[in-house]
């Protein structure tokens, strides 16, 4: 491709050099630079290419995207100055690719929880009713049928383009992705066209990124401000951000709620381990999802399905034989009488909606049986390492809040002393609830010791880890999977 191709809408201030250049790849990476490759130096949160351009040229480059030229020219290499290198690359992938988005029907979910439920959920829906799709999430890309390994919530733009351009090739007529925060700031979805986007909630999350939650708000927000008068924008109005989401966007204005008057409006009637009953706008249904947020995804689920032309009766039929996407309010069932769940919660809103969800049942449970003494919720929970910290004490408030036992334990340390973040958990432990919590630090050890305590009927969640099968523990990368240490533990008892 010419390189004048792929800089097509890309608002070159400067170019120094031949635009008619023949281009066979594109990197940010200087270690992936080989001859005939455009290179772009982008300003990174941990370093900046722009000190790694001379490496790109001996390696091969043959022309550099850069918002800085350098000090020296080389006569075969053509530069181009831009505003910002990050978007270019966005707008510049998209074209070297193609742009596929432009060939599918791609729906973006954004949001602090929710987004993989219900990004998963919809390329279920869409694949069961015959259509080939395309899924790209937080626990893996999927290009029809064929699974590829996930790395990040919403890849950079190139791998990102290349996986749309591999749906397109491989005749997908919808996709279906989670929008991060962190995708739309550093513009990693640029020069992307979307048919739809899908707004979840906005909770204490990313601030070791965004500082403020401000600014984590206008990320999302910048999103919906961007989709085309085609496209629709489905907002959560339970949400007090959710109205702030459409107050910009040309596209068309819908929404959803369990508590508002709004386009989709869902009513949770009852509520069980095994699943809930519902009512959709006028129409009962029985899914096998639990909770009022899974409730909440499900209206996203059900409106987005709508708006891109799913039949309506249709959908309620295949909607009551859902079930929830991997580590996500995940069952773990076992002979012992003891109830295991398994979930992705993370921050103190998922991880308190978990809880009072687990919490509404044991009661409906127990009032069924006429008792008061029901079972006992033990909570295993821990906080990532070399992220946002303000967030520990809140989540340790929350477990001790709505659980009968809790245990602090490591999640992905990272290169954080994991005895230290257990510490800064325990902060928001009060006083008199400090005999109800213990602190074990190896994950393995945490698990087992709460299959022990628990009693039958009682629940156990493992929270903070969900659909991961790792542990990453002073940099290195090991096995650990929540779901099979719970029911090796669970079993043995």
């Amino acid at each position: 491709m010419k390189l004048k191709e792929i800089l097509v809408n890309c608002n070159l201030l400067e170019l120094v050099g031949n635009k008619d250049l023949d281009i066979e790849h594109i990197s940010f990476d200087s270690r992936e630079v080989v001859p005939g490759t455009l290179f772009f130096a982008i300003r990174g949160t941990q370093s900046d290419g722009h000190q790694y351009i001379d490496k790109a040229v001996e390696q091969g480059a043959t022309a550099i995207v850069c918002e800085q030229l350098p000090k020296t020219l080389k006569e075969d290499v053509s530069y181009i100055r831009v505003d910002n290198s990050a978007y270019v690359l966005g707008i510049g992938a998209a074209n070297f690719y193609g742009n596929p988005s432009h060939e599918l029907k791609l729906t973006g979910v954004t949001g602090t929880n929710g987004k993989t439920t219900i990004a998963t959920l919809l390329y279920r829906l869409f694949t069961d009713a015959g259509y080939a799709c395309g899924l790209l999430s937080t626990i893996e890309n999927i290009v029809d049928h064929e699974v590829i390994p996930a790395t990040h919530t919403t890849p950079d733009p190139i791998a990102l383009n290349a996986l749309l351009r591999k749906m397109v090739d491989h005749h997908c007529e919808y996709a279906f992705m989670e929008v991060s925060s962190h995708a739309v700031d550093q513009h990693r979805i640029a020069g992307l066209q979307f048919a739809g986007g899908i707004f979840t909630n906005l909770t204490h999350d990313h601030l070791d990124y965004h500082k403020t939650m401000a600014n984590y708000r206008n990320a999302k927000k910048k999103f919906f401000d961007d989709l085309p008068a085609n496209a629709f924008a489905l907002t959560n109005l339970d949400d007090r951000n959710g109205s702030v989401m459409l107050q910009n966007t040309p596209a068309r204005k819908r929404s959803y709620a369990l508590k508002h008057d709004a386009d989709y409006k869902g009513l949770v009637l009852e509520s069980h381990f095994d699943g809930m009953l519902m009512k959709v706008n006028d129409t009962e249904l029985h899914t096998r999802l639990v909770g009022g947020f899974n409730a909440s995804n499900l209206l996203a689920i059900y409106g987005a399905a709508i708006e891109l032309g799913f039949d309506r009766d249709e959908l309620l039929v295949e909607l009551s034989k859902m079930q929830g996407a991997n580590g996500r309010f995940d069952m773990v069932h076992s002979d012992c009488g003891v109830v295991g769940i398994v979930d992705y919660a993370h921050t103190p809103d998922a991880l308190e909606n978990v809880l009072k969800t687990i919490n509404e049942v044991v009661k409906t449970e127990n009032r069924k049986r006429k008792s008061e003494d029901g079972p006992n919720v033990i909570t295993v929970v821990g906080c990532g390492g070399n992220r946002d910290t303000s967030k520990r004490p809140e989540m340790a408030a929350i477990a001790v809040q709505l659980s009968n036992r809790v245990i602090l334990t490591s999640d992905n340390p990272r290169n954080e002393d994991p005895d230290e973040i257990i510490r800064q958990m325990k902060e928001g432990v009060p006083a008199e609830a400090h005999n109800k919590v213990l602190s074990i630090t190896d994950r393995r050890e945490a698990i087992r010791t709460a299959v022990a305590l628990a009693r039958k009927g009682d629940i156990i969640l493992l929270a903070g880890k969900g659909h991961e099968d790792y542990q990453i523990i002073q940099g290195v990368k090991r096995h650990f999977d929540d779901k099979e240490e719970l029911s090796n533990a669970l079993n043995e008892k």
